[in-house]
């Protein structure tokens, strides 16, 4: 669905606000469901919750090929597609860290973790560019038909993959299971404080995203692909993370790792405060460079984290809460850099990312996380 707002643009001649309202629909499952779809990560089998939601996924692609071969694809169906679509990939997401959890030893979690996060990266990378390339080369519908295709190839590869047995917990109500879920995952000492990081971190790089395209034209005299190549540096500072993450395992602490990628966001827009007086571009490329390798050190280590320390039953919704920290703030960045950006101008913008990223790093130290040692930690599964 990465080609859904080129699609929106380019075939149906939408403007920026009918591409907003695209973009909303494919977060709002993240937003609305995660914590239903935790609940049921507890309830049923992992493995065959990622398999449905792909397969929902790939039903999704098949059916803008044929709704635009009928001349029936406005607006409101791309929307609805891509809210499908995007369903498919919450259920895949809230279930694969639980699956990994159950495949291999302790030991070497940071090491699976930080595969996936490369090839995540990588995916972050090269979806959207290949998506604009396969319709310019091919057209829409031989583009979403190749997506649907792949979609496939991963249902079947996931038929291939072992799930571990889980023992029968008993069922209770939904309500009940979801406070349970809660209060495990808001009162544990590690993972209440990196939740609130995490929403913290993310308030702030949304209002950083939000800004930083008027901001480039206005002050940093950027043109289009000077934009382009700028923002293309936060995917290349993820691929480059992703790859360094097992030398990092081997040699840093599971904290020393959470704290660089926390203290990113603050060494990031440092950088970017510079051009105020010393409009470089190249500071700007530095920024996102950073934005995009510090993050992936904080996902690998904190999904390490949360493996390590939550039962297995309790895994499923414990992931969605993290989902629903992590977007839940992204409106909420966008909102405020809308608010600031109006009545202070986007200068203040950053001034407010530059102290909402140093409130990060010093609730950071308040917090046992820069000191955690994963050798050391308690192990719910018995493992």
């Amino acid at each position: 669905m990465a080609a859904a707002p080129l699609i929106a643009v380019t075939a149906l001649h939408a403007d920026v606000g009918q591409t907003a309202w695209i973009q909303l629909a494919q977060m709002l499952p993240f937003l609305l469901l995660s914590i239903p779809a935790g609940v049921l990560a507890d309830r049923v089998s992992r493995k065959w919750l990622m398999r449905s939601g792909e397969t929902l996924r790939a039903l999704s692609l098949l059916c803008v090929p044929f709704i635009v071969m009928m001349g029936a694809m406005n607006i409101p169906f791309l929307a609805l597609l891509g809210f499908i679509g995007s369903m498919g990939a919450l259920a895949y997401s809230v279930s694969v860290s639980a699956l990994i959890q159950g495949l291999v030893s302790r030991d070497v979690l940071p090491i699976a973790n930080g595969r996936l996060e490369l090839t995540r990266s990588i995916a972050f990378i090269g979806g959207p560019a290949l998506a604009g390339a396969l319709v310019a080369w091919t057209g829409v519908n031989q583009a979403f038909m190749l997506a649907a295709t792949l979609s496939v190839a991963a249902i079947v590869l996931l038929s291939g993959i072992p799930e571990a047995p889980r023992g029968d917990a008993p069922r209770r109500h939904f309500i009940a299971e979801l406070v349970e879920g809660g209060r495990f995952a808001l009162q544990h000492p590690l993972l209440r404080p990196a939740f609130g990081l995490s929403v913290v971190f993310n308030t702030a790089f949304f209002i950083l995203q939000t800004v930083f395209m008027p901001y480039a034209v206005t002050r940093l005299n950027m043109n289009a692909a000077q934009i382009g190549v700028t923002l293309s540096m936060y995917g290349i500072g993820m691929v480059t993370a992703g790859f360094c993450v097992p030398w990092m395992v081997r040699r840093m602490s599971m904290g020393q790792m959470l704290a660089g990628g926390s203290m990113a966001g603050l060494v990031a827009v440092l950088a970017l405060l510079v051009t105020l007086w010393h409009p470089a571009h190249w500071l700007a490329g530095l920024c996102f460079f950073v934005l995009g390798g510090g993050p992936v050190l904080w996902t690998v280590s904190f999904t390490t984290l949360r493996q390590l320390i939550t039962p297995d039953e309790l895994m499923g919704r414990v992931t969605s809460i993290n989902s629903l920290a992590t977007y839940g703030s992204r409106p909420l960045g966008a909102a405020l850099a809308g608010v600031i950006g109006t009545a202070f101008g986007m200068e203040a913008c950053l001034y407010v990312v530059t102290g909402i990223f140093t409130l990060e790093v010093v609730l950071l130290w308040m917090s046992p996380l820069p000191w955690l040692d994963a050798q050391k930690l308690k192990n719910p599964q018995g493992r």
